[in-house]
């Protein structure tokens, strides 16, 4: 495994034709604008990159990703709430806009909680692979505020409409069995070979997903 670049919190190395993309804010992971561009810049290093054919986004400690937080102090900590003190909302909607452009495959391993943002963030990606106990919840109703990353399209799109407008209204929390069965994660894997998990698909099949990514686009 070799070193692919670091980009702020997001830790980058290649192996073979995987990338592994880590974000070290451990152990909750909330992400904000800078998280979110380091992640746009790294994948588009890694779209131009002939020798990576598929990208593993995991996370480092507890929880995959348990929200976002923006504060003018730069301190982490909270999810979102209904107030944005940082004031850009439209630099993160053209951010994450960047973001989902990506045309390498992208999968995502998850562990621990994956919460409002951060669920949206997992849902970025065109593969789900979690452990049985990771959570799933998008809260922002429950929090007065709306609903964000793009889940009132990409939600629907894994669980069906109705299923997506459940999750969407009530906040309601889910772990990973039932998230498998219900089409938001694609494979379940113990928490010890979560990260290898994706890992294991032949070379060729990932130069296929690229292709097919390439071909379709990620939506």
């Amino acid at each position: 495994m070799t070193e692919f670049g670091i980009y702020g919190d997001l830790h980058v190395s290649l192996e073979g034709h995987v990338a592994t993309a880590e974000i070290r804010r451990p152990p909750n992971n909330f992400f904000d604008l800078a998280l979110i561009d380091g992640l746009v810049s790294a994948f588009t290093d890694l779209d131009e990159d002939d020798n990576c054919r598929s990208i593993v986004l995991c996370a480092e400690g507890k929880n995959f990703c348990a929200g976002a937080q923006f504060h003018n102090d730069g301190s982490r900590g909270g999810e979102i709430t209904a107030k944005n003190p940082d004031g850009s909302p439209r630099h993160l909607y053209d951010a994450a806009f960047d973001l989902f452009s990506c045309k390498t495959p992208v999968v995502a391993a998850i562990q621990g909680a994956a919460v409002g943002g951060g669920l949206g963030v997992a849902c970025f990606a065109d593969f789900r692979v979690a452990a049985p106990e990771a959570r799933f919840t998008a809260n922002f109703a429950r929090l007065g505020f709306h609903h964000g990353f793009g889940l009132t399209v990409t939600l629907p799109s894994l669980v069906g409409q109705q299923k997506a407008l459940e999750l969407l209204y009530t906040g309601a929390r889910i772990k990973g069995e039932e998230a498998s069965s219900i089409g938001l994660v694609d494979k379940l894997a113990p928490l010890s070979e979560l990260r290898q998990k994706p890992t294991r698909s032949p070379s060729k099949s990932q130069l296929r997903l690229r292709l097919l990514s390439n071909q379709y686009g990620k939506r």
